[in-house]
Formats: C-alpha cells, sequence, structure tokens
C-alpha cells in the first residue's frame, strides 16, 4: 500500500460563531477564510439560534458573544457544555470583565479571548480548546486568578479539604504556572500518561472541569500564590 505522508491532511476544525452584531461575523469569517485548517460551519445572532445551530452543524469549537438579544452567551453556554461535553466553548467579548470571566467559566467555556485578539490567539484558542484544552487570554486569565484571590465568599465552596498526594501538589502548582502536561511529565520526569491520570484525580477531588478551575481551586485554598 502506498501512501505518500505530504498528502495525510487532517481534516479542517469546524467551528461556529454567534453573535448578534453582523459586521463583526462579516468581518470574522473573512479573517477565517485565509486560515487554513478551520472552517466556519455557521453564524447565529444570538444564543437561541446558536443551539439549534450547534445541533444542525455539530462543530467542533463554539466561538461566542456574551450579551446578546433573546438569550446571552453564559445561557447558552451552559445548556451547550450539557448537551455537547465534548464540543469546546470560547467567549469572545469587548470585555473582560471579572464578572462574564467567571460566568462563562462556570457555565463551563473553554476559552476567552477580547475581541481586539489577533487572527493568530484565536487561531491558536481554537485548536488548544479542540485539543481539550482551555485558553484565556491573558488579562481574563490574570482576572480570574485576582478574583480568586481577593474572593473569600466564592461559588466554589469545599467544606472539606480532600486529600492531595505530594505529586498531586507539585502538578496542581505546575498547572498554576501554565504548564501543559507535556511540559509537567519532563519537569517532574514522570509519563505523560501518568500525568493526565492525575490530572483527572485532581479534576475529582478538586470538583474541577479544567485547568482554570483546578488553578482557582489552588489559588483560593493556598496551594498556590500568584506573583
Amino acid at each position: 500500500m502506498h501512501h505518500s505522508s505530504t498528502t495525510a491532511r487532517l481534516p479542517p476544525t469546524r467551528i461556529v460563531i454567534a453573535d448578534d452584531h453582523f459586521i463583526f461575523r462579516t468581518g470574522f469569517e473573512t479573517m477565517l477564510k485565509q486560515q487554513e485548517g478551520i472552517s466556519l460551519v455557521g453564524q447565529a445572532s444570538n444564543g437561541a439560534e446558536l443551539i439549534d445551530l450547534v445541533c444542525d452543524t455539530k462543530p467542533d469549537v463554539i466561538i461566542t458573544d456574551i450579551q446578546m438579544p433573546v438569550m446571552n452567551g453564559i445561557e447558552a453556554t451552559k445548556i451547550l457544555s450539557r448537551r455537547f461535553p465534548d464540543t469546546g466553548v470560547i467567549a469572545l467579548s469587548m470585555s473582560d470583565h471579572e464578572t462574564f470571566v467567571v460566568e462563562m467559566m462556570e457555565a463551563g467555556a473553554k476559552g476567552y479571548l477580547l475581541k481586539n485578539t489577533s487572527e493568530k490567539e484565536v487561531v491558536y484558542a481554537v485548536q488548544t480548546v479542540q485539543a481539550k484544552g482551555t485558553y484565556y487570554c491573558s488579562s481574563s486569565s490574570n482576572k480570574l486568578i485576582r478574583v480568586m484571590a481577593n474572593n473569600g465568599c466564592h461559588p466554589y465552596k469545599q467544606s472539606i479539604q480532600p486529600k492531595f498526594t505530594d505529586k498531586e501538589v507539585q502538578i496542581i502548582r505546575l498547572i498554576c504556572q501554565e504548564k501543559c502536561s507535556k511540559e509537567i511529565s519532563a519537569i517532574l520526569n514522570i509519563n505523560q500518561r501518568a500525568v493526565d491520570g492525575a490530572r483527572e484525580r485532581i479534576q475529582e477531588k478538586t470538583g474541577r472541569k479544567n485547568m482554570v478551575g483546578i488553578a482557582m481551586y489552588a489559588v483560593k485554598n493556598g496551594m498556590f500564590y500568584p506573583e
């Protein structure tokens, strides 16, 4: 069987976007046309339309504005992350207001971008979220960590602190430093599968769905102090 490695192309990442401004959606579509490996398969102008669109098109990644008529991005994200847990949602907002960032994260979003983002950052965020990672732009991730550090009465209240092994504590601290599994396995000299297994146990013990959630938990519970 003869096949050349150069001809094997991965199918493009299929994405949909929701935004109530037609001009913004059109600009976004034009920008994405220049990008290889990403294909925009649908557009919606509010959260309710977005839910129908996702049911029809089954995209890999969803990009949504937050403030929209009929149904906002937070409500839509809550429904979508329950119905389609394998499809990552990225918020794309004019504002990095703390409330928005935290509410989108709690609704199940895997990423947060500001509308003044670059093409490169959008593509990187989409790739990261499709690979089951999380991508929060620097201003939103700083906000999240600050909220956690300043906010004693956060919705995540854990009455009994679970027991972590020393290795898990090391991994939690590295996650807080935004290290991915590959980097963590190199730093701690353990294989990547062991890191992923530990990450799953950490997610279970902390009740968090993603890396940002774990980082917030760690800051809140005094396991990590942001610079």
